[in-house]
């Protein structure tokens, strides 16, 4: 059983996906960490993430880079945004998502391509969105607690951003598979998400 969770940054599909993994009893792969990764190989390297070349030069990260907190920061964010657009990045990121998707047992992958690129044959799709308002005030409380000092102005204006280049970009842009279920959280705390992202798998999976 392969679980696609799609939709854009902070709208939740990452607490999902891990619940649904969990609910499940399945494997999970965040595929964005790949993209951070790359993004943060660049910036280690000194190289210009806007420049296919140097963006693919940098797939070859270790793994234990995957464990690096530094990841989950909004600076390696946007950088995985803008090494995202690259055809050669993302060819050379396929097989490895491909992969994680079709081992024995199944899996539940989340990103902004699981359900229309890496797994169209996914038994459960669900493409998860929220208002920029919404997923910009969840965000800036995380990164308050980081002790970041960015303004939810300043977030709300680089989620727009970034979500414009997700959609508009000519490789896999970020959009909905025709068969996904739409789940809005943006008025949803975090256990009502959960909840309705299962509920949805399992009528999914009986239908």
């Amino acid at each position: 059983m392969i679980i696609a969770v799609d939709g854009p940054t902070a709208s939740g599909k990452g607490t999902i996906s891990l619940a649904l993994a969990r609910h499940f009893g399945l494997p999970h792969l965040d595929t964005g960490l790949l993209y951070r990764a790359v993004g943060w190989q660049v910036s280690l390297d000194g190289k210009n993430p806007d420049d296919p070349n140097d963006a693919l030069s940098c797939t070859a990260f270790p793994d234990s880079l995957l464990l690096d907190p530094i990841l989950r920061s909004e600076g390696t964010g946007g950088l995985a945004s803008r090494v995202s657009v690259h055809h050669a990045v993302r060819e050379a990121l396929f097989e490895r998502q491909r992969g994680f998707a079709l081992q024995p047992g199944g899996a539940v992958l989340d990103g902004r391509d699981i359900g229309t690129v890496i797994a169209p044959e996914a038994e459960v799709k669900l493409f998860v969105i929220a208002s920029v308002e919404a997923r910009a005030r969840r965000r800036w409380k995380e990164m308050q607690e980081r002790g970041d000092t960015r303004t939810l102005a300043e977030i709300e204006d680089d989620l727009r951003r970034r979500d414009e280049r997700d959609r508009t970009r000519a490789e896999s842009p970020l959009r909905p598979a025709d068969d996904a279920v739409m789940l809005d959280t943006s008025d949803l705390g975090k256990d009502a998400a959960i909840a309705a992202a299962v509920a949805a798998a399992e009528k999914k999976l009986q239908s």
